[in-house]
């Protein structure tokens, strides 16, 4: 196991679920952490918890990695004792509603492109060059077994998460020649608040979801995370599809007649 002392760590969607324990993973191993979100209160809440927990030094970014100039304007503003990003957990994402395409939302289609790709690919941009410069790094891309399968009103969600797991493979490709390791952990169903994005608020519908099952939760997948940032130089986990034990694909999961 590498240790990550000292080690820098960016973490986008910082704020809540995946992003959040993923924090509080990389936290308890003794990385430094520059933490985004959108939601500023939430991160100053948990750099606090960090600081009193495990002594943490952070940075905060108030961050929408859908704007290219904003992310770009971050990273070169970056003090320059933080400018080594030795890891990346690229982990911003959503999905909005669950129509057949013909009767699906602009707007959520847009929201769920410009956050799940093109988010990624700005933030990609910007660390990645002084990875390979320095050669040393490793990406982590939070996929979804929605970039392997398609499900039934998944239509661009899906697609999104395919691009994904291609921009995945293709850095890969990229870099092949380098140190660095490109990475990707793609879970199925974990109870956070991501269906409650989902469907708009309606929590009574997002708990349908994980209804009479055990799903996932975001500490099993910083887990995965932490184990990808953490095996030898040499050694690089490509991709890593974590389920529930009640799930065996997008569409096939059981569901006890009462609650697990």
């Amino acid at each position: 196991m590498t240790k990550l002392t000292d080690s820098i760590v960016f973490i986008t969607g910082a704020s809540s679920g995946i992003g959040r324990s993923c924090a509080h993973a990389f936290a308890r191993e003794g990385a430094k952490l520059i933490l985004a979100a959108r939601r500023k209160a939430r991160l100053e809440k948990l750099a606090a918890e960090l600081k009193k927990e495990f002594h943490t030094e952070t940075v905060l970014a108030e961050l929408d990695v859908r704007d290219h100039r904003a992310v770009e304007k971050f990273h070169k503003k970056l003090p320059a004792a933080w400018r080594n990003i030795d890891i990346l957990v690229n982990n911003a994402g959503l999905s909005r509603g669950l129509s057949k395409l013909h009767e699906g939302l602009l707007q959520d289609w847009e929201e769920m492109i410009d956050t799940n790709v093109k988010g990624l690919l700005y933030v990609s941009r910007a660390v990645l060059p002084g990875m390979v410069e320095r050669k040393k790094g490793t990406i982590i891309n939070i996929g979804s077994i929605a970039g392997h399968e398609v499900y039934p009103g998944g239509n661009v969600y899906c697609a999104s998460k395919h691009a994904v797991d291609a921009l995945t493979k293709g850095m890969r490709m990229d870099v092949v020649d380098t140190p660095v390791r490109i990475c990707t952990v793609d879970p199925g169903l974990v109870e956070t608040e991501f269906s409650e994005v989902r469907f708009h608020g309606d929590k009574e519908r997002a708990k349908e979801t994980y209804q009479n099952m055990t799903p996932l939760t975001p500490d099993d997948i910083a887990d995965a995370v932490l184990f990808a940032a953490t095996r030898p130089p040499h050694v690089q986990i490509a991709e890593l599809i974590i389920m529930p034990t009640a799930q065996a694909s997008t569409t096939l999961v059981h569901r006890a007649s009462s609650p697990a």
